[in-house]
């Protein structure tokens, strides 16, 4: 079984999962196998992935069989287990406890080769839709502090399967990332009793210089002390802490703003590697006025080496200034990629 260890002088949880090591891509396979290697992600080969989860089908088709549009599975090789209990104790000055939690894929589509830039609004709504049921249904689970979601898409941002998925891991701790903004929008909060996300809005939106796209609902932006080039945040414009509540129509909103984004990046950096995040309030805890939920897409463009391993500082060398005005200036049309001169 697996466990959550803690790091005593940091305080940061890390995983200790004996089950990842037994990955396929663990063992690099000969080419000829890699190529006739048939995608336990696409239609028709449902028997290669565990029971369904969740699945939006047509026509009222049977539970794990073709007919679906979207499928939640769980991973077959989970960085945590859904079993057993918490059971967290001490050895000396180490806090350990059973890796428990839950490890799934959302599988985005039927088509291999169709990617997130490439799906309709319709097709983008479904994964939102997949998120916030997923979320709702597994924060009812007393074991969990918190629900991350988060995609990869090409191998240099960790996918080890083309076809189109993202995936959901609920941890009984939170993570220490989210545990570092909790407590600066808090101490913001205390001292001005208004959510630092909200007043970076209104500053961003009335200068708009790191503002790459809106709608009614939702910003997309460049922030302020990017981490790494090209680094957009998609962020209701009015005050939500919890992505799980959000309507069907404003979810449509999203769903546009999202496939404009990752269409932007596409047609500018030639689609890159990407990883994106969705940051959300803790589950089981009251509401969090001082917390906005918000979507973290980071392509992956920069690699982090030894200064910022050892510093914690990260060296971003594209303004998010120069990016933004660089976003807006891209297109995209009948998917091909256009951009247009710089001023």
């Amino acid at each position: 079984m697996s466990e959550l260890r803690k790091d005593p002088i940091v305080s940061r949880w890390v995983i200790i999962s004996e089950e990842r090591g037994k990955r396929p891509s663990d063992f690099p396979p000969d080419d000829h196998h890699f190529k006739t290697m048939q995608c336990p992600f696409c239609e028709g080969n449902e028997f290669t992935t565990p029971p369904e989860i969740l699945a939006y089908r047509r026509n009222g088709s049977a539970a794990n069989a073709p007919g679906w549009d979207l499928r939640v599975v769980p991973n077959k090789y989970p960085a945590l287990q859904i079993e057993g209990s918490l059971n967290p104790h001490g050895e000396g000055l180490f806090d350990l406890m059973h890796g428990i939690g839950a490890h799934e894929v959302i599988i985005e589509t039927n088509k291999h080769q169709k990617s997130l830039m490439e799906f309709t609004d319709e097709e983008m709504l479904r994964v939102l839709r997949a998120y916030r049921d997923r979320l709702t249904d597994l924060k009812r689970d007393q074991r969990f502090k918190y629900i991350l979601i988060f995609k990869n898409h090409g191998s240099a941002a960790g996918a080890t399967v083309a076809h189109a998925h993202s995936q959901l891991i609920a941890t009984p701790v939170i993570p220490s990332a989210v545990m570092e903004e909790l407590r600066g929008v808090r101490a913001h909060y205390d001292l001005k009793e208004r959510c630092i996300f909200c007043d970076i809005l209104r500053q961003e939106m009335h200068h708009g210089q790191r503002i790459v796209a809106a709608n009614e609902s939702f910003v997309a932006l460049e922030p302020f002390a990017a981490r790494f080039p090209f680094e957009t945040w998609i962020l209701p414009q009015h005050h939500e802490s919890r992505f799980e509540v959000e309507p069907d129509d404003r979810l449509g909103r999203l769903s546009s703003l999202v496939r404009e984004i990752l269409g932007r990046l596409s047609a500018a950096l030639d689609d890159p590697p990407y990883n994106y995040v969705l940051h959300t309030a803790p589950v089981n805890q009251k509401e969090e006025p001082v917390y906005h939920w918000h979507l973290e897409i980071i392509p992956k463009l920069t690699s982090i080496a030894g200064f910022e391993w050892g510093s914690g500082f990260f060296i971003n060398p594209t303004p998010p200034e120069h990016a933004a005005q660089f976003l807006r200036q891209v297109k995209t049309k009948n998917g091909q990629r256009i951009t247009e001169q710089l001023s």
